[in-house]
């Protein structure tokens, strides 16, 4: 199968991108093939501005969904925006390794995402009517592919617990995990979370590093995290609210997972 990598750290000694080497070769050694994009090595340009879209005229105002649809239909996005687009394409599965930075990505991982997920491409997909509201939430271009996290975290486990004051770990990343990556039609499987980073042990990163490995190995057998797909018929369309007697007794990120799978 096809992986492809993205990591979002400044150091090329830190935990993330050991744990990076830990998964990628893990990978190689199960005949997978393996292609990384380590944006801070490859200077990412992370802000969306006019030099995104060069065929925009320069009186025009800059409508940046207007502009991306545009830039995309035509093919004149940046190189390095369609080279991306064209490795998310190419790929299986999609890995994201990545810091939590006040309580997200990095800034150059979310620039990444806002540049190489164009309208049309990741977004802006399919039929918009009364009776359906876009490829989206389970479909779209990604979809029969796989995606997960890889995430690192200062704090304790119980900080991120479901009564820990960082808040429970999966609302921080649902909105990676839900919005990012199922959003255009990955099956978004567990992250894998490393917790108290900053102070891992060799013999703690030994450890945390074979957890890595079997997680790779089970890459493609994993149980996805069981979202509930847009058109599925659990929403009602327009309003895109969740049908009222499917588990009237949760609301917020909860109300969203599928508890019959």
């Amino acid at each position: 199968m096809k992986i492809l990598v993205v990591s979002a750290h400044p150091d090329p000694a830190s935990l993330t991108n050991a744990l990076r080497g830990v998964a990628v070769d893990q990978l190689e050694a199960d005949r997978h093939e393996v292609r990384v994009t380590d944006l801070y090595a490859a200077g990412w340009k992370s802000a969306v501005d006019r030099f995104d879209f060069p065929s925009l005229p320069e009186a025009a105002r800059l409508r940046v969904p207007a502009a991306s649809s545009a830039a995309f239909a035509t093919g004149t996005l940046t190189d390095d925006v369609i080279t991306e687009q064209a490795k998310l394409l190419w790929a299986d599965a999609l890995i994201l390794v990545f810091p939590l930075w006040w309580f997200s990505m990095p800034a150059i991982l979310k620039g990444w995402v806002d540049r190489v997920y164009a309208y049309g491409f990741a977004y802006g997909v399919g039929e918009h009517s009364e009776t359906r509201w876009g490829d989206r939430y389970g479909e779209g271009t990604l979809a029969g592919k796989r995606a997960m996290l890889v995430v690192t975290a200062g704090g304790w486990e119980s900080h991120y617990g479901p009564r820990g004051i960082n808040g429970p770990i999966d609302d921080l990343l649902f909105p990676i995990q839900h919005g990012v990556l199922f959003y255009p039609g990955y099956d978004v499987l567990p992250p894998f979370i490393v917790y108290r980073a900053d102070g891992l042990s060799e013999r703690a990163f030994a450890a945390t590093a074979e957890s890595l490995r079997a997680r790779m190995r089970t890459l493609f057998s994993t149980p996805p995290v069981p979202y509930r797909r847009q058109n599925s018929g659990d929403y009602a369309i327009p309003s895109m609210e969740l049908r009222p007697d499917l588990t009237p007794d949760l609301s917020g990120f909860a109300a969203h997972l599928d508890g019959s799978q």
